[in-house]
């Protein structure tokens, strides 16, 4: 009887567990459907605030007399002294820096804020998404491909109703990455390989199975990770876990509709916590609240040294990422850490240093 008793109670038990185990299974699947929803809202969010900010600038300095009177005069040397003038100038008191730059009717670039050595350049043949405006004479912001894949704010310049061409605000994904990586998700913009042929500038980048990574200050650690993951699969349902990581994955589309890449999340098993009741949407505002304040900290922390945290054998992989305008500050904290190494250690730093797919592009 005792042993009928202990074979029931056994299986008691054994019930009571695997019901347990189904219903933490499920409440966990739950939990990371809502995050991976909480991602793709924040990002779209995220987009639509860069949009809109690009876009009045764009707005802005479309208006700016100045710069109409050169395009119209054809003074590319006065538009590039106009217009970065203008872009110090903003950068100098509000600390934003933009990217703006005036393409001609007849679609050739007529001055770029952060250089003058493409001007009288013809870019009809890669910036396709400017045929928009031959039945259109709105603005119009949305994720393109160009030489870079980039957020594009486009907005036509009309003086007396004769159209005289555009003005542009570009950016390139780099505050939307420093968002989510501030609450502990890694974010990885990933182009198709197929439009290189596009984006030239593009084509030493790194590549990641049928994707070339877009965004610049990507965090290198999960590379091996998505390097070793089925695409797709991750496609098909959205989210994957490998390596104690959950991937999340989001369609990138153009703005005609189409697919042109994804957009990739990393988020760390040790980092699920913080993301708290899913059932609780006032936990992720909380979050997305306490990121804003990250931000202003890590502004203070970058006046000092944007670099200070970063190994010298580090600093020989970001050298290929850094924009030009960050490049005097990393070099001077690159040649700190680097004067502590003997001559025989930078070399085999060197020699470990691993070289990127290249791709061989065209201009169409």
């Amino acid at each position: 009887m005792l042993k009928k008793l202990s074979l029931v109670f056994l299986l008691l038990v054994s019930i009571v567990f695997l019901v347990f185990i189904y219903f933490r299974s499920e409440v966990q699947e739950q939990k990371i459907n809502h995050i991976m929803d909480q991602m793709r809202f924040t990002l779209n969010s995220q987009l639509k605030i860069h949009q809109m900010d690009d876009l009045k600038m764009a707005l802005l300095l479309s208006k700016n007399e100045g710069l109409i009177n050169a395009l119209e005069d054809d003074d590319g040397d006065l538009g590039y002294s106009l217009l970065s003038d203008i872009v110090l100038s903003i950068k100098k008191n509000t600390g934003l820096y933009i990217r703006a730059q005036i393409i001609t009717n007849k679609l050739n670039i007529f001055a770029r804020s952060w250089d003058d050595i493409y001007a009288g350049m013809p870019i009809g043949d890669y910036r396709l998404d400017l045929d928009y405006f031959k039945t259109h004479k709105n603005p119009r912001t949305s994720i393109e491909v160009g030489r870079r894949l980039g957020i594009k704010a486009t907005v036509p310049i009309y003086k007396n109703g004769q159209f005289l061409g555009f003005v542009e605000v570009i950016s390139f994904f780099q505050s939307i990455t420093k968002f989510f990586s501030s609450f502990g998700v890694d974010l990885y913009v990933l182009l198709d390989l197929k439009q290189t042929d596009t984006a030239i500038l593009m084509t030493q980048n790194l590549t990641i199975d049928e994707y070339v990574l877009s965004n610049r200050n990507y965090n290198y650690s999960h590379i091996q990770t998505l390097q070793g993951i089925d695409f797709k699969k991750l496609k098909l349902s959205g989210v994957l876990y490998k390596d104690k990581k959950y991937i999340f994955y989001e369609n990138m589309h153009n703005g005609n509709g189409e697919s042109i890449g994804g957009f990739v999340f990393v988020l760390p098993q040790h980092y699920l916590s913080y993301f708290q009741d899913p059932e609780n949407d006032i936990s992720f505002l909380v979050n997305v609240t306490r990121s804003s304040l990250y931000d202003v900290v890590q502004e203070e922390h970058y006046e000092k040294s944007a670099y200070a945290n970063y190994s010298a054998s580090a600093m020989v992989y970001l050298q290929d990422v850094i924009d030009k305008e960050e490049r005097e500050l990393f070099l001077n904290e690159a040649y700190e850490k680097f004067d502590k190494y003997s001559k025989d250690e930078l070399i085999q730093m060197m020699l470990n240093r691993k070289i990127v797919k290249k791709i061989e592009g065209k201009i169409k």
